[in-house]
């Protein structure tokens, strides 16, 4: 697979409080990359320093092989690098359609009938197709979601970062929402998903990473990270595979 992301040595601190520090790991087009971790590990912090919210103090960002590190997010986002937030803030008084235009038309700079079709194509590949016309402030949480992912891939990105969009979620619910990321690494984008429902990575991720302390403990084949002992060490033997949230 073709190497979309490479993050190289990445560090990151304010003040004395280090959020990442030396920070390695790559993501091919049509792969999922997911990433575990206790609460301040530095999850978040990585996804801001791969879409340019913030910069990292030390180390590169590469799309494509082109390094990226000094572009801010908008930069970024032309380039094809879309983002979701772990609580979805719509504009609740316009409806699913308007919403996602408003992506595909101000973040993904498309006009006209271009930025029509990507806000529908958005919208169809997050499952949101029977809500177009409905208002996005009358949404139940899962379709809020949705509507979050619709928004970054209206913009029609290339690698697309998750963080923590199957929170508060139900188990009834998780599986929609788990087919919709497999429907992105069908279509051949690079994916990095923070999550906390683990058994959720487990049955949708190609590789995963864990994070602590802004450190990368474990990377690899999902099952065998979250059975290494310093995987195990990290969250103190509180999360068994397959129930952890």
């Amino acid at each position: 697979m073709t190497e979309l992301l490479a993050v190289r040595g990445v560090s990151k601190r304010f003040g004395r409080v280090v959020t990442a520090t030396d920070v390695s790991f790559s993501v091919a087009a049509g792969e999922v990359l997911g990433v575990v971790g206790p609460n301040g590990a530095g999850k978040s912090t990585m996804l801001d320093l791969v879409n340019g919210t913030q910069r990292p103090d030390a180390g590169q960002v590469l799309l494509d092989g082109h390094d990226v590190t000094s572009l801010d997010a908008a930069a970024r986002g032309r380039r094809g690098v879309g983002r979701t937030y772990q609580i979805p803030r719509p504009f609740g008084g316009l409806t699913v359609f308007e919403n996602v235009l408003v992506g595909s038309t101000f973040a993904g700079r498309h006009r006209g009938k271009e930025a029509h079709r990507a806000a529908v194509d958005a919208i169809e590949v997050a499952g949101l197709g029977d809500l177009l016309n409905t208002r996005a402030g009358g949404l139940r949480l899962l379709d809020r979601k949705r509507l979050e992912l619709a928004r970054a891939l209206a913009t029609r990105p290339r690698l697309v970062l998750l963080d923590e969009i199957a929170g508060g979620l139900t188990e009834a619910e998780l599986p929609a929402l788990m087919d919709v990321v497999r429907r992105l690494r069908e279509a051949g984008l690079g994916v990095v998903w923070i999550e906390h429902i683990v058994h959720a990575l487990l049955e949708v991720v190609d590789r995963l990473m864990c994070l602590a302390m802004g450190e990368v403990v474990a990377i690899g084949d999902p099952h065998e990270v979250m059975r290494s002992p310093a995987v195990v060490e990290v969250y103190l033997g509180s999360i068994p595979e397959g129930d952890a949230r």
